[in-house]
């Protein structure tokens, strides 16, 4: 067994306190720790010499975007953006901001996130806590160049209904497609009642098709990427009717995948029954299957960024080797601490 880092030694007993055992708390703490980092002058540059130096050699370009790693952080770390300038700096060539919706919310009720640390898993039921797309649209706008590719996922507020779900979607698309470089359509949450109803083919398409035009007509006839993040719980025939939708609509990529409403191989552990998406090390084993068939059902002709389980460099290294262009991370950070990106890179190169 690997030793363990001074992370794990030493500060991750500290955030596991925090909040008397909160896990919500400890990640708003060590996320405004590193907004108030990032306005420190010197700070990111003395973080960077020690974490954030990405091999030469790593950088490569998918849908059109060139992306100086291959390693990014998933959405839902930090979702309004506050740390934007820190995370490049931990070695992350992209960062995916979101899931955000046009009208903000709080979110389900607290406690919401929760740690299954025997099994290094996370339980969350946060239901899109966010400010809001315009909120996110002003923050981003006072920032100069992050020195990475900026994604944003895009959700459905909990008050829209339904069929009214495509207005939703388009609204942050047009308010935030000046500052994203590609942007994520998460209808696969399971903590937004009836939003993974919108992966079935005929809402998907028209989802789809209204924010494909909408993506063309900002861009005045070149749009940037949609992608698609799917959930791990799709049946291989629904993934298949999925693809064939957003090879249809002319969609750029698919993330796989979301957390899981399963519960494989926790099933015994005391906090398993709570509600809400797992992700962690149980994902591992999914996400490189799905990665997998979709890239052998399209021939590796959509491109997909992979996401769920990597908590070792050789979890990264299997998504990509079972198709991912990309991958990303994020429970990862809760129980590896920011040398796992560092491991990753230097594997990857």
């Amino acid at each position: 067994m690997p030793r363990a880092t001074a992370y794990e030694r030493l500060l991750r007993p500290v955030l596991y306190r925090l909040g008397k055992g909160d896990a919500e708390i400890a990640h708003e703490q060590t996320l405004h720790g590193l907004r108030r980092l990032g306005r420190v002058p010197g700070a990111v540059s003395a973080l960077s010499r020690s974490f954030g130096a990405i091999p030469a050699g790593a950088a490569r370009t998918v849908f059109g975007i060139r992306f100086p790693g291959p390693v990014g952080l998933a959405a839902g770390m930090d979702k309004n953006g506050i740390a934007l300038p820190a995370w490049r700096a931990l070695g992350f060539g992209f960062v995916e901001v979101g899931t955000v919706t046009a009208q903000p919310q709080p979110g389900n009720e607290k406690p919401r996130l929760f740690r299954l640390v025997e099994d290094e898993a996370v339980i969350n039921r946060m239901g899109f806590n966010n400010l809001g797309s315009a909120a996110l649209a002003e923050r981003l706008s006072a920032y100069g160049p992050l020195g990475y590719p900026l994604g944003v996922s895009i959700g459905k507020s909990k008050i829209t209904p339904l069929d009214k779900a495509v207005d939703d979607y388009v609204m942050s698309l047009r308010r935030l497609y000046q500052y994203g470089d590609y942007f994520a359509v998460n209808v696969s949450s399971p903590n937004t009642p009836g939003l993974r109803s919108l992966q079935d083919s005929g809402q998907l398409r028209e989802l789809l098709t209204a924010l494909h035009a909408e993506a063309v007509d900002l861009g005045k006839g070149t749009a940037k990427p949609v992608l698609v993040k799917i959930a791990p719980d799709l049946t291989p025939s629904a993934i298949d009717e999925l693809l064939g939708v957003c090879t249809d609509v002319g969609i750029a990529g698919i993330i796989a995948t979301n957390t899981t409403i399963g519960r494989p191989g926790v099933e015994s552990h005391p906090l398993a029954a709570e509600a809400g998406g797992l992700s962690g090390r149980p994902l591992t084993e999914i996400a490189a299957k799905t990665v997998a068939h979709i890239h052998a059902e399209t021939g590796g002709a959509l491109p997909v960024i992979g996401v769920g389980g990597i908590l070792d460099p050789s979890d990264a290294q299997r998504l990509l080797d079972a198709g991912a262009s990309l991958v990303q991370v994020y429970s990862g950070l809760i129980y590896r601490g920011p040398g796992l990106i560092r491991r990753i890179n230097r594997r990857l190169s």
